[in-house]
């Protein structure tokens, strides 16, 4: 069985890498922004947007409320205010089984 390693964590991450992760259009990622108070990049001295890993945390909880639960801004900013415990737990398990799939269809193109 191969040794998989784990990807390192970055610092920080542009605005263009957000939207590659989250396979959104970059301007998803700056409406999300502007809509979305628990978001705060941090800014270069050019103005680009630095991502650090809890924002992208947070955008990958936005985009699991908005894309996969049908939630609207409103609804998914009120979720997050009142069960973001929720939403991390199952932002988890979702994350792991995609993991598990991942090697699941490794394994299967191994055989």
């Amino acid at each position: 069985m191969a040794y998989r390693e784990k990807p390192v964590e970055k610092l920080y991450y542009t605005i263009g890498e957000v939207s590659r992760i989250l396979n959104v259009p970059v301007s998803t990622v700056r409406f999300w922004e502007n809509q979305v108070e628990i978001l705060k990049p941090g800014k270069n001295k050019k103005g680009n947007r630095l991502f650090m890993p809890g924002d992208l945390q947070n955008l990958k909880k936005i985009h699991y409320l908005l894309k996969e639960q049908g939630m609207t801004i409103a609804g998914a900013k009120k979720h997050l205010a009142e069960k973001a415990g929720e939403t991390d737990y199952r932002l988890r398990i979702r994350e792991s089984l995609l993991e598990i799939r991942e090697l699941l269809v490794d394994l299967r193109n191994n055989i």
